[in-house]
């Protein structure tokens, strides 16, 4: 019984291991996630400052035309990049979730294997408390014969 504890405990533990590193991963992506976004706003504002100052020089009605639909395919792939930081953090959440049930699962191995060390000791404490009462019974059973039989 106590191999198969020991094993179904290093066995969560190695589960909670995976699911830390998944969580991590997945932070990690998300973190991408922010970073990529900022990258593109950054690159939409500057161009946006760009097309201000090209048209403050004179632009013609296609070139106009040109940097406006460059502007809207921007626009449009920020749009996109906001869709997907609901995906990211889900996946935040879900790996948080998995790790949690996954640690709860850690401890209670631990806290079962410890629940049993306390009930194997306790028992161990009380044979010895037993032998030690027999142990006492048996001298002061001696010690009488031996007064006993003192004339």
């Amino acid at each position: 019984m106590d191999n198969a504890l020991e094993f179904l405990l290093e066995q969560s533990k190695e589960h909670e291991n995976q699911a830390v590193m998944a969580l991590g991963q997945a932070r990690t992506e998300l973190d991408n996630y922010y970073q990529q976004l900022s990258q593109i706003e950054n690159y939409r504002l500057d161009y946006c400052q760009q097309l201000v100052e090209r048209g403050q020089s004179g632009l013609t009605a296609s070139q106009y035309a040109h940097l406006n639909r460059f502007l809207t395919s921007l626009d449009e792939t920020l749009a996109k990049q906001k869709q997907a930081e609901s995906h990211f953090k889900q996946q935040v959440e879900n790996s948080e979730q998995h790790w949690l049930e996954a640690r709860k699962q850690r401890r209670s191995y631990e806290w079962l294997m410890e629940k049993k060390q306390t009930e194997k000791q306790r028992l161990q404490e009380k044979r010895e408390q037993k032998m030690m009462d027999e142990f006492s019974t048996l001298q002061f059973a001696r010690r009488k014969i031996q007064l006993d039989d003192l004339p």
